[in-house]
């Protein structure tokens, strides 16, 4: 048994080809030795538990001060259940059934929407919609249906489907209904050998995302569950009697109990340990700049960049895993099929190939230098490079074969490994690079665009390192009620529940620090913020009650045929997988030609809409938003099915409008936070629906309500349904986004009331008329009053405008601009330039005269309030130009009202300037790949750029309309608004595409 003397921690990666081993004492990580006692290699095994007993017990051997009992813990890392879903193995993938507790919404989203056909195919096999899910106030959408939930697990028993993932929209907050819980109680009560997963264990807020998790997760289970008893079966044999553990994707560790329930917290483990175990062996090293992490296995070489901090750079908002969308917190990595165990050999074009096929764990057996009869990289390396001693090197010598090539190979590996690094790459600048893995003898000393290659001791056990130095966690995410308490004291009573959360899972309780803590205030509820918080501290070496829960009652079972796979098909599958069958979540895979050579379909005036298009004008949506209008991605997805399945997407320029035609408007009014967790329903259509109606006319087109965020793409999703069948316009009321639909241009030229009557629908049955105000500023006061009790999200039809009115009043074009824009960002992603996205986004605008780059840097503070339903609040951005020291760097400050209202430059002598003031465009991309931050994405951290945009005309020409659009209309009454430049007005795709013209 571990007691509190004891220090020493054992970290082992399990990866396809080697598993690695190391025993580390962190007392001594300040000594030339770096704690480290005893490390080992050696091939991964067909069952891992002999594998890991191997490692361990060869450690042992290597000190004979080393005794069992001062060991406080093993920690495994591995990389088999993430392969297995990478290499879509149906052998170890179960199908899956899922229920959604949801009532009317998300009927018109398949689960499995932006997966790979084929990883689809194999694990989405049943879509249930039962009544349930709650409101983002806690309030109930529905009651659980019981016998609801019955039928539906019977029918998807009678499929043999065994594995079952429940997803509830808000689930995660549910702690008063418990509706997953109870839901799986009948699972299991109606088919007890099923596999139950509540969506609410896997994953936090983001429905489609948790419910894509929570899938993957059902997935793997059984396989998990003989994996993870295999390396408990391997620790016990070694007579450890200490807790298991297994690292989690962002470097903490997780009982071995634990994992085998949630097993997808340990997919992305080998990459992260990687990057942890590169920053623990680098600390004395000369580099205080951020580095790029090379880690070259026996199948795949998984790239990311370790900031100056020690830490990973983390990816986007959402991270993808095998083309699956996900809300997990991981690092940046990617992946291509290069290890030491890659198999070499010529095409029928008699150019040689490097990867993706693997001699995985038998390379002993397999490779040539140990008397096998396939050519592998390490072969090659040994035949070039004398220092390197592996396997038997007469068996290479004099083989012409290889000889003759050995160039050319020299020139693949090199360029492989310099393109990957040269995409994960955000500048052109050289950058120190850093080797680590077993198959890092493969990579030569020197690489194009890397300022110093380096390969530090002890790097081939880089991944046990991070295993062994990794710390437990505790996370909270929830809605809280500040009604009764004050921010700090709501902040206090999380962040002491992640502590306890940490102290649960074996953190030591005075190590225990706040990593992370954020408050995200909610629009249009009273006093509910969501709160998220992450604990971090020291294993309590001390614990007794954490030890290794059984997780099999069976004897530990073959795992040859798993085996096999792990040696027949490799990580570098990962690499192919992700840009032949899903690239950016099943979305179509572009390259430069394809883009550039891209026309849209436009003819007799009309635009008709292909998936390229769409994806195009969603990412330039979320960029026109400013910060607000919510997330266009899931429309994109529904717009997509629609034009799978047949449907007709058409854009009409507003200069072919007739002047008695009628033009509908209308989009979600709410809060962008209940958008990513409550899927649409019907309400948009039904708000629009009920209103002609009740004028008992039709409109002939439809104009969205703005350009910017989600809205934009409504008046796609409004014109094409049955029920109204007729052409978008190409433009809007705003020509961005704004966070009040009185803020729009007919009330910049009508000071009466011109879209009444205006209906709304929460699609749950409740229907709300405005027939009558004053002005839109009335109506939208009083629609705002209702929204709060409507689940704070609403689909919003406003009355029609005439044609005429149309014509004069719209902001021309904007969804061609919203386009090009998103052109150009795709662009940008794949000729690996994002490091000038927004010079490519200035140009598609109108160039410098009308848009500039505002700044560049990393957020360093968010504040966020709430008003009147409004998320108000502040991003402090810092420079990063390393000549500067802290004192002297230069920030911006966005004070944002949903949507982004100016940039201050505040310079290192205390000066301020403002650069760009609504109602010009003030939008902030994420670095790492272009993609618009909305305010909520706000987060420490993040490397940012900042551009400002000229607003149009129909705002700036008038003092009514800088009125309601300016500053004034957010309350800064003592700004003026000074323009960034001259508008351009946005090209038309109609008009210069339109191949009957």
């Amino acid at each position: 048994m571990a007691t509190a003397s004891s220090a020493l921690r054992i970290g082992v990666d399990v990866g396809g080809t080697n598993t690695d081993g190391v025993i580390l004492d962190l007392a001594q990580a300040s000594t030339p030795s770096r704690g480290i006692l005893a490390h080992h290699k050696s091939s991964t095994t067909k069952n891992p538990s002999d594998g890991i007993n191997n490692v361990i017990e060869t450690m042992f051997s290597q000190s004979s001060a080393i005794h069992p009992t001062d060991v406080a813990s093993v920690t495994i890392g591995t990389t088999h259940f993430i392969n297995a879903v990478v290499e879509m193995d149906q052998s170890r993938l179960a199908k899956v059934g899922v229920i959604r507790l949801c009532g009317p919404f998300s009927k018109d989203i398949p689960i499995g929407i932006d997966w790979p056909p084929r990883l689809r195919d194999i694990m989405c096999g049943h879509r249930s919609l039962v009544s349930g899910g709650l409101e983002i106030d806690g309030g109930l959408i529905a009651e659980l249906d019981v016998e609801e939930v019955k039928r539906e697990v019977e029918a998807i028993k009678a499929k043999g489907i065994k594995s079952i993932a429940i997803v509830g929209v808000f689930s995660p907050i549910d702690v008063i209904h418990r509706q997953e819980e109870t839901a799986a109680e009948v699972v299991r009560s109606v088919y007890p050998e099923a596999d139950v997963v509540c969506s609410k264990d896997v994953a936090n807020i983001g429905f489609f995302e948790r419910e894509n998790a929570a899938i993957l997760n059902a997935s793997i289970l059984d396989f998990a569950r003989r994996t993870i008893h295999s390396f408990q079966t391997a620790v016990q044999k070694l007579n450890l009697h200490c807790p298991v553990f297994i690292t989690q994707n962002d470097g903490t560790i997780i009982p071995a109990s634990a994992a085998a329930r949630l097993p997808i917290r340990t997919f992305s483990s080998g990459p992260t340990n990687s990057m942890r175990g590169a920053a623990f062996l680098m600390q004395n090293q000369d580099i205080k700049e951020a580095m790029m992490v090379v880690d070259i296995g026996g199948t795949t070489t998984d790239v990311g960049l370790l900031q100056k901090n020690g830490f990973p750079r983390q990816a986007a908002a959402y991270s993808e895993i095998a083309g699956v969308r996900t809300n997990f917190s991981y690092p940046d990595v990617r992946s291509i099929g290069l290890g030491g165990g890659s198999t070499v050999s010529k095409d029928k074009t008699g150019r040689l190939t490097v990867g993706p096929e693997s001699v995985g764990y038998q390379i002993r057996q397999k490779a040539l230098v140990f008397g096998g009869n396939t050519p592998t990289t390490t072969d090659y390396t040994v035949l070039g490079d004398a220092s390197v001693d592996i396997g038997d090197r007469s068996k290479v010598d004099g083989q012409d074969a290889l000889t003759s090539s050995l160039p050319e190979f020299k020139a693949k590996v090199k360029a492989m490994l310099e393109q990957i690094v040269d995409t994960m790459k955000t500048s052109p600048n050289p950058i120190p690079v850093v080797l680590v893995g077993g198959g890092a003898v493969i990579a030569p000393d020197s690489l194009n665009g890397a300022s110093r290659v380096v390969k530090p001791n002890w790097s081939g056990v880089a991944n046990a390192i991070g295993a062994a130095t990794a710390r437990v966690s505790g996370v909270i995410d929830s809605v809280e009620s500040t009604e009764s308490r004050s921010k700090t004291e709501v902040m206090e009573a999380v962040s002491q529940r992640a502590i306890e959360v940490a102290v649960t899972s074996g953190a030591l309780r005075e190590t225990v620090t706040i990593a992370e803590m954020e408050s995200f205030p909610l629009q249009y509820i009273a006093d509910k913020s969501r709160i998220i918080v992450k604990a971090v501290g020291d294993f309590d070496y001390s614990r007794t009650d954490i030890q290794s829960a059984p997780i099999m009652d069976v004897a530990n079972g073959d795992f040859a045929d798993d085996a096999d796979h792990v040696a027949s098909k490799t990580d570098g599958n990962h690499g192919d997988i992700s840009r032949e069958e899903a690239p950016s979540s099943g979305s179509l895979v572009h390259t430069k030609d394809s883009i550039s050579t891209y026309r849209p379909r436009v003819g007799k005036r009309t635009w008709l809409l292909s998936e390229t298009d769409l994806e195009f004008i969603s990412t330039g949506c979320y960029i026109l938003g400013t910060g607000g209008g919510g997330s266009p991605y899931q429309h994109f997805l529904r717009l997509r099915q629609m034009v799978r399945q047949g449907v007709t997407l058409r854009v009409i320029s507003p200069d072919d409008l007739k002047d008695d035609d009628l033009v509908a408007c209308g989009g979600a009014k709410g809060s962008p936070q209940v958008s990513t967790e409550k899927p649409v329903g019907d309400e948009i259509l039904e708000s629009q629906c009920e209103l002609y109606a009740f004028l008992n006319k039709s409109p002939n087109a439809v104009v969205p309500l703005e350009i910017g965020g989600g809205n934009g793409l409504q008046g796609l999703i409004i014109g094409a349904s049955n029920a109204l069948d007729i052409p978008a316009i190409d433009g809007d009321w705003m020509g961005r986004a704004y966070p009040v639909s009185w803020q729009t241009t007919p009330v910049v030229y009508e000071k009466r009331a011109t879209m009444i009557p205006t209906c709304i629908s929460d699609g749950n049955g409740r229907i709300i008329f405005m027939t009558k105000a004053p002005t839109e500023l009335d109506a939208e006061r009083a629609l705002r009053a209702a929204l709060s009790q409507m689940g704070s999200h609403v689909g919003c039809a406003k009355g029609p405008v005439s044609g005429a009115n149309t014509k004069k009043w719209v902001v021309k074009n904007t969804m061609s601009l919203a386009w090009r824009i998103g052109r150009a960002v795709a662009l940008s992603r794949c000729t690996n330039t994002i490091d000038t996205v927004a010079e490519s986004i200035i140009e598609e605008v109108g160039g410098a005269e009308s848009a500039s780059v505002l700044f560049k840097g990393k957020i360093v503070g968010v504040e966020r309030v709430l008003k009147m339903g409004h998320a108000y609040g502040e991003v402090t951005i810092e420079s990063t130009s390393d000549e500067k020291t802290d004192a002297s760097k230069e920030k911006l400050v966005i004070p944002f009202k949903n949507e982004n209202i100016y940039a201050k430059k505040v310079y290192s002598d205390g000066n301020e300037e403002i650069l760009a003031i609504v109602p010009d465009l003030v939008t902030v991309l994420d670095a790492q790949n272009g993609e618009a931050l909305g305010t909520q994405d706000y987060r420490y951290g993040l490397p940012v750029v900042v551009i400002g945009i000229t607003a149009s005309e129909k705002w700036t020409s008038t003092a009514r309309g800088l009125e309601i659009g300016g500053p004034k209309g957010f309350g800064f009454h003592d700004l003026e608004y000074k323009p960034l430049g001259k508008f351009s007005k946005p090209a038309s795709v109609i008009d210069e595409y339109d191949r009957d013209a």
